[in-house]
């Protein structure tokens, strides 16, 4: 059995020495060619359809390899010609597989031996010579590693001579079959032990399965990594990528020996023992969303519920359904010719475009716009069917992407780079224009998963990243020119997700769920990050449930075997950030005063301060007991100058640059310098006040009352250089300090009460020495 070489046309081979085209269209089939009669076929593979420089919209591959049990293999034309037959093996060759590249051919045989050869049927090297024999064979997702099997043994052996292999006991009988996923990059693997198992790459098993009642003869993934078939003995069985069971079929076919998927992802053959071929499509696919239930019910059709009144709407399409998203509003259905989008208000009259030749992999949805992914490219849509951009980078491949490595919003989209797994690159929505100064994120360390949130304005959209040791990073997207800031907000991160009506982010850690009310509280105070987080525990849903989906104030879990159940937060941050943005302080004070909850205080402290809000501000941060802070806010107010209150506020985040970035444009640069030397930045007070030609003496005259205060002498070499040609008179001093002071309260912008800069201290505890 051959996977399906176009959607619908499929090729098998047995034992009577024929090779056989099946058309699912028009359920006809034809002879391709009969073999020689001592060539019994072992495996089928066709030669990668993305490798031949057509990439999707070249809808037929050319070439397949057939693999037989007279030690050759053998490539053959869509003609039915034999282009080539190689002797590969002492004894039958039990697998043949194209890497995904197209550049190499691999073989494993009955001889224990694994051999590379060219496109053209080359011998490159031998991988390895084993013992006993290697029944099955997979490439690695980059095609630079190859998976076998050896005896009860998995084996990944990258193609670098030298280079290491990774190798570890799966089951408690021989492996049979095998494969890996160039999407996910999990493995499955199974076994005369009657059991099938995932792993990851690092050989750690994340799902075994219970013991069947006859040995696993065949495992495949769909394309996109969400699901995989498992065959066995009259047993055909659907499972979710994380091991659990969807669906069992008992056909009377005997044992499947080999599982083939359409490209979509929707249909699966399989090769049986009683000469027979099994077809099978994947319905019963369900989607919820609100008061809405989507449910994939036939092939052509789909029945969407609303729970509230049980009205009941049938949808029928003209092809097959391949990929179905239900959120914000909006149902779409992806066939294989067709994208249909209806609005869950109305389900009479949906918007229909055309698709292009490449099956869709992937829906994404916000509330403005979505996203679909082909094996050709991502297109963002609005909902009324209109292209809206088509983003791109140098080297994408879109055949790869899934919902961990693509992240939309209303106004971004995001990509993890599968070359460089520490790059996202990041594209507006609009235009599909890299964002920013055209840089992409660069991470420390591999980034496994991505994430964006969904509200506020655009030049606030944070992007979050999930990495490969599990840690939980969190930065800006709109960055021009300034230097990133990514910083940590968990480790031993599983799953995260974003709200979908409020910047809310919830994640799932060992054994609890984590959400963060206002994870923007980071860039503000982190000393409240803490205090906005909410933690249940996850041990109420089973062992090991996983994060779905955060919509409104209820998160999604899905437990270990499969069902989905659903779990509240407390509904008044989600309040609390609609006040916020609609800029009624007044009211979320109120709401504060009535919950009388620390968490609630301290994200309305954090987000007063982010909107400069220093009145609320001050109530929040009091009502959490933060009295420095209530301090800092009082002496903040007394400020007459709006810039310099701004530079306050921005110390008070922590952040100095800013800090004085804004009093600098502002042409406040007495302040700039006063604020460094609070912050004992010596060096940097002396280069503004030089730079400036103003103030020299101030500086001068502050650093040396406070190297007297210890009694020690001037070692800086600048200071000393300076210290030679001019006097301090600190008469003079205060008299230009007062002066500058009368300037601000004389400024256009000035109003309320004369302040005066404090020159001694710390500023908050924000200073640094």
């Amino acid at each position: 059995m051959s996977p399906f070489n176009k959607t619908d046309e499929v090729y098998s081979s047995a034992d009577d020495h024929h090779v056989i085209r099946w058309n699912l269209t028009s359920n006809e089939t034809a002879t391709l060619l009969e073999l020689p009669k001592d060539c019994f076929p072992t495996s089928m593979h066709w030669f990668p359809k993305s490798a031949q420089g057509g990439g999707a919209k070249k809808a037929t591959s050319d070439v397949f390899v057939l693999t037989s049990t007279d030690g050759k293999f053998h490539l053959i034309g869509r003609s039915g010609r034999t282009e080539k037959s190689v002797e590969a093996h002492k004894g039958a060759v039990l697998c043949g597989r194209w890497s995904y590249d197209g550049t190499a051919l691999v073989t494993a045989g009955e001889d224990g031996q694994v051999k590379i050869w060219s496109r053209s049927g080359m011998l490159r090297s031998t991988l390895t010579q084993n013992s006993i024999p290697v029944y099955n064979v997979s490439w690695g997702p980059d095609s630079d590693q190859v998976l076998f099997t050896n005896g009860r043994q998995l084996v990944i052996k990258p193609l670098q001579a030298n280079a290491k292999p990774i190798m570890w006991k799966a089951h408690d009988g021989i492996v049979l079959c095998v494969d890996w996923n160039t999407v996910n990059n999990l493995i499955l693997s199974g076994a005369e032990d009657k059991r099938y198992k995932v792993w990851d790459t690092y050989g750690r098993q994340l799902y075994c399965s219970s013991s069947h009642e006859y040995p696993i003869t065949s495992v495949s993934w769909t394309p996109g990594g969400e699901l995989f078939g498992v065959g066995s003995f009259n047993t055909l069985r659907l499972c979710d990528r994380s091991g659990w069971s969807y669906a069992l079929e008992k056909p009377n076919t005997g044992s499947i020996f080999h599982l083939a998927w359409s490209s979509d992802g929707t249909q699966v053959a399989g090769a049986c023992g009683n000469g027979h071929v099994v077809f099978a499509n994947v319905i019963d696919s369900r989607l919820e969303w609100k008061n809405y239930e989507a449910t994939v019910t036939g092939s052509k059709q789909i029945q969407v519920r609303n729970v509230m009144n049980d009205a009941i709407e049938k949808l029928d399409f003209r092809d097959r359904v391949i990929k179905v998203a239900l959120g914000y509003g909006h149902l779409v259905v992806a066939t294989s010719s067709q994208c249909y989008i209806y609005s869950t208000k109305n389900w009479n009259t949906p918007m229909i475009f055309d698709l292009k030749e490449g099956s869709v992999t992937l829906i994404k949805q916000a509330e403005k716009h979505f996203l679909l992914v082909d094996g050709t490219g991502v297109y963002v849509f609005s909902y009324d069917g209109r292209l809206v951009c088509s983003p791109r980078y140098q080297g994408m491949k879109a055949d790869i992407l899934n919902q961990q490595t693509i992240a939309l919003s209303n106004d971004t989209v995001a990509i993890r780079d599968k070359v460089d797994e520490k790059v996202v690159y990041v594209f507006d929505a609009q235009t599909g224009k890299t964002m920013g100064d055209g840089k992409p994120i660069t991470h420390k360390v591999e980034v496994m998963d991505i994430g964006l949130d969904q509200c506020g304005i655009t030049a606030e959209r944070r992007i979050t990243m999930v990495d490969k040791n599990r840690d939980l990073f969190i930065t800006s997207v709109r960055l021009f020119g300034a230097e990133r800031k990514i910083i940590k907000l968990a480790n031993m991160i599983e799953a995260h997700v974003w709200n979908d009506e409020t910047n809310m982010l919830s994640a799932m850690t060992d054994g609890k769920i984590l959400v963060w009310y206002y994870p923007n509280a980071v860039y503000v105070d982190k000393d409240l990050l803490p205090k906005t987080l909410y933690e249940k525990d996850s041990s109420e849903f089973g062992k090991n449930p996983q994060l779905v989906d955060f919509v409104g104030s209820h998160l999604i879990l899905r437990r270990a075997e499969g069902s989905l159940v659903s779990t509240s937060i407390s509904p008044y941050p989600s309040v609390l950030h609609s006040h916020i943005m609609a800029s009624r302080w007044d009211d979320a004070v109120r709401l504060c005063r009535f919950v009388k909850e620390d968490n609630l205080w301290a994200c309305l402290a954090a987000m007063a301060t982010y909107a400069k809000d220093l009145n609320t501000a001050e109530v929040a941060y009091a009502a959490i007991q933060e009295a420095d802070k209530v301090q800092f806010i009082l002496n903040i107010k007394e400020i007459p100058v709006k810039e310099a209150r701004n530079a306050e506020m921005a110390l008070l985040c922590g952040n100095q640059q800013d800090a004085e970035a804004i009093l600098l444009q502002a042409g406040l640069t007495f302040r700039a310098i006063m604020l460094n030397l609070q912050l004992y930045n010596w060096d940097r007070a002396l280069e503004l006040a030089v730079k400036h030609k103003t103030h020299v003496d101030t500086v001068l005259a502050f650093r040396q009352r406070f190297l007297g205060r210890f009694d020690k002498p001037e070692t800086n070499k600048r200071f000393l250089q300076y210290k030679e040609g001019i006097e301090i008179n600190w008469e003079n001093i205060n008299n230009k300090i007062e002066m500058e002071h009368q300037k601000e309260r004389e400024r256009p912008s000035g109003g309320g009460e004369a302040s005066t800069l404090r020159t001694q201290g710390n500023r908050g505890g924000r200073g640094t020495s």
